[in-house]
């Protein structure tokens, strides 16, 4: 079968990106000094930088003598490069092998939406976030393109939320006075294996500590912030089966049947790899709580989160780890300006509403700090994640962090696995990509003298209420950007970019595939992954039909090259899709489990059943749960499992 990815790549991408070099650890200073491909990638997006700050004097012109245009992006080449796999595929080991584009957004088009129903790579949410001390709400509206770049936009206002909090299971009525955004491709695009690199702009101030920009991915059976679909999920990456953290891990490899499609005997879950979690802030290394460490602020953190965690002999956050404390460090790599970040080693899960405390465990952040400056808050640099998951060919596998080529932190899967059974990520993932603000991160360490530390606004004229946050926060929050119609702090993204290598079998796109599939997962779990008031959990993407004004071409459905006003609706050109024809088509060339439906599987649909039935399953459902637990009692028993006191949960 031959295989093709070109039904994610944005037709604006050009043709200099269309292949990248991976580049290896142990060869990076010799790859970047000799590599003549990169060098003229290089110069490339330094020439594609210069065109988009001249579209953007165009734009701005255009704006105000109101003459909309298209875009003027660098056009692809005339027959995008397409990749199949061999009928025996190799994997090449040479430092200067060659992956192919697989998915791209360029961000070129300006007036894009990303709420639901809008996009069919990205959906940016409109939701309340529970998670990490958030003090913000996303909005769709916060994120925007405008001059060549995706706009991630922090802003001091406020937004009252009453809904149900699936942190604490309950309706609660909330004021968040931040707005931000969060664009996910969770169950649009999704990809194992392979490169993934953004060029991006980092928001705010470099010596401000507040913000916390993200880019990263997670695997697709956890939506992030939709706590349900995560609780002993995330960030499981355990596919065996260990009998003592049967409980723990919600989809054991311990399960000795096939259900919704998934293997018997493979465990799974939603483990994280942060790309970058970037802290702004004024303490430098060696000083407060950085005082172990070569590295402070501002820096990028890059992290692999797993479970199972160590749960035995772990080091106290703050302090270098101890012998057999951590993972093997000399198996791996590490670049220059950077640090092991000994301040977060993981989290201890637990779960006000679990039966036991067998269902806790410990899950691992295995991460380095790069140290950054005000340059990366001010001009663009790229940060690159290459994944290979394991296989035959790249043994446990591995994970390489790079900024701008330079290396900052390399991984491979036997100095996890061999300590906890945790291996290198499996799962389909997705991308993310947010601003958050979180008292949990680049908040100071410690009230000022005489501060509550129990409010946060920046609209408030009381002290109680602003001097928990950091000096010159509330100042830039409120100040408006050069060139910005809104006051607040912009997180650029020039454009995001995923390669696979097409001769490496394991690599592939789709959020559901033969070897981890999530789809009947989805669908059999779905209220956990869409809002109170939904009717599913995202919307479908119509192609054309958004409100417009005037006759043909205009800028409400993007120019006469992606869509026209016809009676007062737009309807779309070519590769061309959204309300407004905005945003580029993308699709997945092979659904790989396109056949199978629930009721495929014998799954009887609720409340068509008889009540015999209803009866019968809920007698038999009963006695199964009873035999498991007996079965789970003696099972601890034997392997002499003793639950964590309570004074040792934080």
């Amino acid at each position: 079968m031959t295989q093709t990815y070109a039904s994610w790549i944005d037709p604006d991408t050009p043709s200099y990106a269309q292949t990248t070099i991976a580049l290896h650890p142990h060869q990076y200073i010799e790859t970047r000094k000799h590599n003549a491909e990169a060098a003229a990638r290089k110069k490339a997006d330094d020439e594609a930088t210069a065109e988009k700050t001249r579209e953007r004097e165009r734009e701005k012109n255009e704006r105000n003598n109101r003459t909309p245009a298209p875009s003027t992006s660098s056009p692809p080449t005339a027959s995008p490069t397409t990749f199949s796999p061999t009928s025996s595929p190799t994997v090449d080991a040479s430092p200067f092998k060659t992956f192919g584009l697989v998915m791209s957004d360029e961000f070129s088009v300006p007036g894009r939406s990303f709420s639901d129903g809008s996009d069919p790579r990205w959906t940016a949410l409109d939701k309340n976030d529970y998670t990490n001390n958030a003090l913000h709400y996303y909005a769709p509206s916060n994120a925007y393109t405008e001059g060549g770049s995706l706009h991630i936009l922090t802003e001091a206002e406020d937004t009252d939320v009453v809904g149900f909090d699936d942190g604490v299971m309950r309706r609660e009525k909330v004021t968040k006075r931040f707005k931000s955004a969060m664009l996910q491709s969770w169950n649009k695009f999704c990809f194992t294996g392979g490169i993934v690199e953004a060029e991006v702009v980092l928001p705010g101030r470099h010596d401000v500590g507040g913000l916390w920009p993200a880019f990263w991915l997670l695997g697709n059976i956890a939506r992030h912030t939709y706590v349900g679909t995560s609780n002993n999920i995330w960030p499981w990456s355990m596919t065996s089966c260990d009998p003592l953290l049967a409980d723990a891990q919600k989809l054991s490899g311990c399960l000795n049947t096939a259900h919704y499609g998934m293997k018997e005997g493979v465990g799974r879950g939603a483990p994280e790899i942060d790309i970058f979690e970037v802290q702004p802030g004024n303490v430098p290394a060696n000083n407060q709580q950085f005082l172990k460490m070569p590295v402070g602020q501002p820096f990028s953190s890059a992290s692999l989160q797993v479970a199972p965690g160590k749960s035995w002999k772990r080091p106290g956050p703050g302090n270098w780890p101890g012998p057999g404390e951590w993972y093997d460090t000399p198996k791996m790599k590490f670049g220059e300006n950077t640090s092991m970040n000994i301040n977060f080693y993981g989290t201890y899960n637990h779960f006000a509403a679990a039966p036991g405390p067998e269902y806790d465990y410990w899950s691992d952040a295995i991460s380095q700090n790069r140290q950054l400056s005000s340059t990366h808050f001010e001009r663009a640099h790229t940060f690159r994640l290459h994944w290979e998951p394991p296989s035959e060919s790249s043994g446990d596998g591995f994970i390489n962090w790079w900024l701008d080529d330079e290396l900052i932190f390399s991984i491979n899967g036997t100095s996890i696995n061999s300590v906890t059974g945790a291996e290198i990520p499996s799962e389909p993932s997705y991308v993310l990509l947010n601003t958050a603000v979180s008292k949990d991160w680049g908040f100071p360490q410690k009230c000022p003298e005489g501060c509550p530390c129990k409010k946060y606004d920046c609209n408030s004229d009381k002290w109680d209420d602003t001097c928990g946050f950091s000096p010159g926060f509330c100042d830039m929050i409120k100040k408006k950007e050069p060139g910005a119609d809104r006051a607040g702090a912009a997180y650029k993204v020039n454009w995001v970019r995923v390669y696979q290598d097409p001769d490496n079998p394991m690599h592939k796109v789709g959020c559901s595939t033969p070897e981890r599939p999530t789809r009947l997962w989805i669908e059999g779990n779905e209220k956990y992954y869409k809002r109170e008031g939904d009717s599913k959990p995202l919307k479908d993407v119509p192609t054309g039909g958004g409100a417009c004004k005037g006759v043909g071409g205009g800028a409400a459905c993007g120019g006469q090259e992606r869509g026209l006003c016809v009676s007062g609706r737009c309807v779309c050109q070519g590769e061309y899709t959204g309300p407004t024809c905005l945003a580029a088509k993308g699709f997945d060339d092979i659904v790989w489990d396109a056949g199978e439906r629930l009721q495929d599987l014998g799954f009887v649909v609720p409340g068509t059943g008889s009540p015999f039935f209803i009866g019968a399953a809920a007698a038999t459902a009963a006695v199964a749960a009873m035999v498991w637990e007996a079965r789970r009692r003696r099972r601890m028993a034997k392997g002499g499992y003793t639950p964590l006191p309570n004074a040792l949960i934080p």
